[in-house]
């Protein structure tokens, strides 16, 4: 699946079972929850925290994937092609960034 064609069945769902976007500042708000639950998993998962009874129907792919849901959500809703911001940032990163990692010896190893 594209970009695009994330962008596009996201938005078709919204239309047939969402009613309609959620306010701008609401979605802003469900991604900061939403991050926030893919962090208590990474928490747990990768780092010194335990998982409690409640994580269990969490998993680590299905709160990635509602993080990327919300992101597509506000892209929409603001006229933002992910394709096209995708591969400008693609390029703003590499021009950037090109020899920085390369020559970092903290990553030399």
């Amino acid at each position: 699946m594209t970009l695009e064609e994330l962008q596009r069945q996201i938005d078709d769902w919204i239309k047939v079972y969402g009613v309609r976007y959620f306010s701008e500042l609401t979605n802003m708000a469900v991604l900061t929850e939403e991050v926030g639950e893919l962090a208590r998993i990474m928490a747990r998962t990768y780092g010194d925290q335990s998982f409690k009874k409640s994580d269990e129907k969490h998993s680590l792919s299905d709160e990635i994937a509602d993080v990327l849901w919300v992101l597509v959500c506000i892209a929409n809703q603001t006229g933002v092609n992910l394709t096209e911001a995708m591969t400008k940032n693609m390029e703003k990163k590499t021009d950037r960034d090109k020899d920085r990692h390369l020559n970092n010896n903290k990553l030399q190893s």
